[in-house]
């Protein structure tokens, strides 16, 4: 069988078609590694999860890496807001786990300042606040997953999870 090369060559080349994987760890969770420019609403990471820990509260930052050090790749731990979007762009995170109350800037500021500038990484809060009006402005700033610090170790790796897939997750409060 001869191929035609030349009529090949005259078409448009096809367009990128995203790989989908299935997680290792879950097999019901179809992940997609996103084409170059492609939309940032399908699941990033092929593997695990690239986490960015966000919280002035050192002893927090050590126990959801520790939590999520089986799952995710914690590729940064910062305690400010400032310095999380400084390392946003080399550090390229799948998902940014931030405390609602930090001093110079809260969590919600950075949020809103991440989705401005149009990053992709989603947004997981781990906050101590379970009040609805936040919970609501976490939405409204972009996050896909609201985590209440009592519940980090039960939560946090399955907000995260969910948020990767693009669904949202909130842990049960009062």
């Amino acid at each position: 069988m001869q191929i035609n090369r030349s009529a090949e060559l005259s078409e448009a080349p096809p367009a990128p078609v995203p790989l989908v994987l299935i997680d290792e760890k879950d097999p019901t969770i179809a992940r997609h590694s996103p084409a170059p420019g492609g939309d940032p609403s399908t699941p990033l990471s092929v593997g695990a999860p690239r986490v960015l820990l966000v919280d002035d509260n050192q002893k927090t930052l050590a126990r959801a890496k520790s939590v999520l050090s089986a799952s995710c790749l914690v590729v940064g731990t910062m305690s400010n807001g400032q310095a999380a979007l400084e390392a946003v762009e080399s550090l390229n995170p799948d998902v940014i786990v931030l405390d609602m109350s930090m001093p110079g800037m809260s969590g919600l500021e950075v949020a809103q300042r991440l989705r401005a500038t149009g990053a992709r990484a989603r947004i997981v809060f781990l906050t101590v606040h379970d009040e609805e009006e936040l919970i609501l402005a976490a939405r409204n700033a972009g996050a896909l997953g609201y985590v209440v610090k009592p519940r980090l170790v039960s939560d946090l790796e399955l907000a995260i999870r969910e948020a990767c897939a693009g669904r949202p997750f909130q842990s049960p409060v009062r």
